[in-house]
């Protein structure tokens, strides 16, 4: 089970890390601003939660959503520290709901990644 969650978050951040490099660089290199692409990012944050919990349930093949929940608040708690001891800021209200939505994504990915995960090994 800790290896499950361990590629869960392992997939949030690498897929957290492209979508922010690719962000950057259209940034960059065209005229659009950070507010143009607001939605844009949040959407891509919700599915890189989304996509650990689905892989972290695949890997566990069981309890979903519990191992995609693990996965989010592992990602949460970094980002946290990184934020109060790398900036010295706590969370906002705006930040703890996304947070929390990050969780529901994640359980919901885990969930249906057991199930994914499970009709393959029936299957076969």
């Amino acid at each position: 089970m800790v290896r499950a969650v361990l590629h869960g978050v392992i997939t949030i951040f690498i897929s957290a890390i492209i979508c922010s490099f690719i962000f950057a660089l259209l940034l960059k290199l065209t005229s659009y601003d950070e507010t143009s692409l607001r939605w844009v990012m949040h959407v891509l944050a919700f599915l890189s939660l989304f996509f650990g919990g689905l892989i972290a349930g695949g890997k566990g093949k069981v309890r979903g959503w519990l191992l995609g929940g693990a996965a989010s608040i592992i990602f949460t708690t970094i980002i946290f520290l990184f934020q109060f001891l790398g900036m010295n800021q706590m969370f906002s209200l705006e930040q703890w709901g996304y947070h929390a939505g990050f969780l529901i994504t994640a359980m919901v990915g885990g969930m249906i990644g057991v199930n994914v995960a499970t009709s393959k090994s029936r299957s076969a």
